[in-house]
């Protein structure tokens, strides 16, 4: 609040980004019903007491009030299923069976991502992407459906298709996901941070070591560099062992980063790479929903120049759980 930051960009659908400005802005409902349907890592009581510190900084700056935006187009919602579902069971109740079997399995992902359920041997099998275009070729098989329904229908297959299992990569959709904090930025002036992961906001392609190609992609920090030079700041976040609230995470791999400054033993630090770069390639760990402690030294992002990627590097030695929402 400080810096004129008054923006905060998150890595969730433009809806969702709606609800969360809704209740910071407005106090419309809680910091808590924000998140309802928000992405599972954000339903957190440490990310609520976020929310909720905000709500209070623009209830005290009217005026000069903190906005939040979802980088992502806005995305279908469990409601949207059930919206096909009762149309069809007006027009063509003897087709819902057919219609349930493609989309039941699928709405699963909005609680438990479907790269996820694989990584974890609980995914029924078939590509979720495949059964949401059957869907979709089902339900426009059935006339008297409204546009509204079939609009919903839509933004269930196209979520389905932008989804690290339908596109088949962990990389996220850098243009686009900059895109909407640059278009933010061009309407409103407004200087923004963006909270993510550090292999998207890396403003150097970086390659992820569980992919299984590990190429360098680009990635949304990189064209946001491109788009506003060294204005754009990186800060990596990085830690040696502890839990995060998914697992128990030991300490990493020799050849991490992480494994050398922690072995300083310091609690904290904060190295600013544009006084005192690090310019050698380093492995940094990345914790994703499919992370297996067991292959640890395998869930890292591979930099080529760490001073390149980020601006500031910030260590810490041991993490503490998240406190998980209901």
């Amino acid at each position: 609040m400080h810096h004129g930051f008054r923006t905060l960009a998150v890595q969730d659908s433009a809806d969702v980004g709606e609800r969360l400005d809704a209740y910071v802005r407005e106090g419309r409902g809680t910091a808590v019903s924000a998140l309802e349907l928000a992405w599972r890592p954000w339903r957190t009581a440490e990310m609520a007491a976020a929310l909720t510190w905000i709500r209070e900084f623009n209830e005290a700056h009217p005026g000069d009030e903190v906005r939040v935006v979802g980088v992502k187009p806005a995305q279908a919602k469990p409601e949207d299923y059930d919206a096909v579902l009762a149309a069809v069971r007006v027009q063509a109740p003897d087709r819902v069976a057919d219609l349930a079997a493609h989309l039941e399995p699928v709405r699963t992902a909005h609680t438990l991502d479907e790269h996820v359920q694989r990584a974890r041997g609980v995914h029924p099998g078939r590509p979720f992407l495949d059964h949401a275009r059957d869907a979709s070729t089902l339900l426009a098989s059935i006339p008297g459906i409204s546009e509204t329904v079939r609009a919903r229908m839509a933004l269930i297959e196209d979520f389905h298709r932008h989804s690290v299992a339908g596109r088949g990569s962990y990389a996220g959709e850098a243009e686009l996901w900059a895109s909407s904090i640059i278009g933010h930025y061009q309407r409103t002036g407004l200087r923004t941070v963006y909270w993510d992961g550090i292999s998207h906001v890396s403003a150097d392609d970086a390659a992820l070591g569980l992919a299984g190609d590990q190429v360098a992609k680009s990635s949304v920090g990189s064209v946001l560099r491109e788009y506003f030079g060294r204005d754009y700041a990186p800060v990596a976040i990085g830690f040696h062992h502890g839990n995060v609230g998914v697992a128990e995470i030991p300490a990493p791999a020799p050849d991490f980063l992480d494994a050398t400054l922690g072995a300083m033993g310091l609690p904290k630090l904060w190295l600013d790479m544009r006084t005192a770069p690090i310019a050698a390639p380093v492995k940094m760990r990345v914790i994703s929903g499919v992370y297996d402690p067991v292959r640890d030294a395998d869930e890292h992002l591979a930099i080529r120049k760490l001073s390149k990627a980020f601006d500031i590097l910030v260590h810490i030695r041991e993490v503490t759980p998240v406190h998980w929402l209901p």
